[in-house]
């Protein structure tokens, strides 16, 4: 069956994406538009006969057939050791061979002993464990104590059931300590939940095992254990195209978690590496 073809006349007038709902030439009226953005106004639709759809539409026709194909790439990780429990991640967001940026926060704060991570679709990602949040914090106000981290990541996974087969791309760990301890879950866009001691969600994931399943041990100290995530994270960026940015690494304690690596650059990892085996980094 031939499929019809797009209207796609409006590209014929390219004007028609230079006109501001809130152009101005007057600076004092366009001070006054920005205040005015700040309350709930109406999207522009897409000038094209079936908005909803148009991307859809384009691929069908095929003459973009990867046009909805979003591919994207990550590398998180969360092990449990004597000390609590170690989070880790890099901070790329891809596209295929694209890099859309450099600087994502693969980390959500749920509370003060709650910790999320994000892979897969950042959007999808960051919304559910923001929304997460608070279902955590309504939970607090209710029962006046924390939630468990088995309940929240069980909120989660209902979520995602509840979602499952309609295009969400998540791939989430929750970790936490509560009455019972430290606690490690992965939870995935299908609905499925599990705890564990070792996890690594992401693209870079099968590099990021590798470097876990040789370092791991639960009697690890502190500092050791830092060290194991971010140079876990570091050589799944070093393999992973889709994998890169900086490495972050938080601990999980009794009193709640510590970022103890904000930031480091993957490049300046590379080099450091490499003069620890007397090498140049560039081999």
């Amino acid at each position: 069956m031939a499929v019809a073809a797009v209207d796609m006349s409006f590209m014929e007038d390219p004007s028609i994406f230079s006109k501001s709902r809130y152009h101005q030439d007057d600076e004092d009226n366009f001070n006054l538009a920005d205040l005015r953005a700040c309350e709930p106004q109406a999207f522009a639709m897409a000038p094209v006969a079936n908005p909803k759809s148009f991307c859809l539409d384009i691929k069908k026709s095929g003459e973009a057939p990867k046009l909805m194909d979003f591919m994207k790439g990550t590398t998180t990780l969360g092990f449990v050791f004597q000390g609590g429990i170690i989070i880790a991640v890099d901070s790329r967001a891809s596209m295929g061979s694209y890099i859309g940026s450099q600087t994502v926060k693969k980390v959500i704060e749920i509370n003060d002993f709650l910790l999320g991570t994000i892979a897969g679709g950042a959007a999808d990602g960051s919304f559910w464990e923001r929304h997460l949040n608070r279902l955590c914090r309504m939970h607090e106000l209710r029962e006046k104590e924390r939630i468990s981290v088995a309940a929240a990541s069980k909120l989660l996974a209902n979520i995602f059931w509840q979602y499952r087969g309609q295009g969400l791309s998540c791939g989430t760990m929750v970790a936490g300590w509560d009455k019972k301890g430290p606690s490690l879950y992965m939870v995935d866009d299908q609905g499925d939940r599990h705890k564990g001691n070792v996890f690594s969600v992401g693209s870079g994931s099968t590099f990021a095992y590798g470097v876990l399943d040789t370092g791991y041990r639960f009697d690890l100290t502190v500092d050791e254990a830092v060290e194991l995530g971010r140079r876990s994270i570091y050589h799944a960026t070093h393999r992973d195209g889709a994998s890169g940015g900086v490495a972050r690494v938080y601990h999980v304690h009794e009193k709640g978690w510590t970022k103890v690596i904000a930031g480091e650059d993957v490049n300046k990892l590379h080099y450091m590496y490499a003069a620890e085996k007397n090498l140049k980094g560039d081999e």
